[in-house]
């Protein structure tokens, strides 16, 4: 819109602007089945309170409903529903009609399609140790088979304050969601708490658990966990060496761990032994020489 005024300014003089739509756009590039999608009107020179009436609808004949309202700051903003049974390649848009000032017109056009249902999300295992690959996978409807999707992996807290731990790329290919994922614990297992610390606060033991939330085109899936729960699983070896740094074979020994269960065992030749499948986090480990209990210590955890 252009204005033009040439007149003279050493006087008072009446100039008349013209009210009228400027633009009438989507705030999405896409429109799902089922979803709400943002509608953005702006004005020029449109009184405050000024009707607006909104019209949605798409090339196939599908109605997404109406919105009657009234503009301030000569903007307006709503949303209109997308129904749930809309085609794969039909698109819509939306009618403006300003009644009191008979102005109207018609917004861009963006495609549409069904909802996208994203099911069975899973892990390939349910424990997860050091080094382990493991496969993510789900299955996914409504998207064009090659669309991106974002993979973020949570570790689980109870208080619902999840911890991020990796954001992935993948494809859907086939309607499915396939991703690999390397499995490495990067904190100090001695900071994870033990069942007794959690005991006097009414707690229990619980190792660090993971699940996955998948993303696509701004709707997220899987907050509630829907993937499941992974669990770590640690693995330890110990060595028992005497007062001359010599190794003490065929040892028994008593492991605590910090869950409070129990494990014995007997070292080898070489005074060492290791065990598999234990849970993480701080330990304590006893040798039995014939002579008594000694305390010992964990010769090598990987942190």
């Amino acid at each position: 819109m252009s204005l033009k005024f040439s007149k003279s300014t050493d006087s008072e003089q009446e100039v008349k602007l013209d009210s009228a739509i400027i633009s009438a756009t989507w705030q999405a590039g896409f429109a799902y089945g089922g979803s709400e999608v943002g509608v953005l009107v702006k004005t020029a020179f449109v009184g405050e309170g000024t009707k607006i009436n909104i019209k949605g609808k798409s090339e196939k004949g599908k109605n997404l409903g109406k919105l009657k309202d009234v503009i301030y700051g000569n903007s307006f903003f709503g949303k209109l529903t997308i129904p749930e049974k809309i085609e794969i390649g039909d698109r819509v848009f939306f009618e403006v009609e300003l009644p009191q000032l008979g102005l109207s017109d018609e917004s861009s056009y963006i495609p549409a399609g069904p909802p996208i249902k994203v099911s069975k999300m899973k892990w390939s295992q349910s424990e997860a140790r050091r080094g382990d690959t493991l496969k993510l996978t789900a299955e996914v409807k409504g998207v064009r088979d090659g669309a991106e999707a974002k993979v973020t992996i949570f570790e689980h807290d109870a208080d619902g304050n999840h911890d991020k731990i990796a954001e992935l790329a993948a494809t859907i290919i086939g309607e499915k969601l396939e991703l690999d994922w390397e499995y490495e614990y990067h904190e100090d297992t001695d900071e994870i708490p033990t069942q007794a610390e959690m005991e006097k606060y009414g707690g229990k033991y619980n190792p660090p658990e993971y699940f996955f939330e998948i993303e696509i085109n701004g709707h997220r899936f899987g907050e509630n966990q829907e993937s499941g729960l992974l669990k770590f699983k640690d693995w330890l070896e110990i060595e028992f060496l005497d007062e001359d740094g010599q190794p003490v074979a065929n040892s028994k020994y008593a492991i605590t761990f910090a869950d409070g269960s129990t494990r014995t065992g007997t070292l080898d030749g070489s005074g060492r032994a290791k065990e598999e499948n234990v849970p993480p986090g701080p330990l304590d480990v006893e040798f039995n020489t014939g002579l008594g209990l000694e305390p010992g210590t964990q010769d090598q955890t990987i942190d």
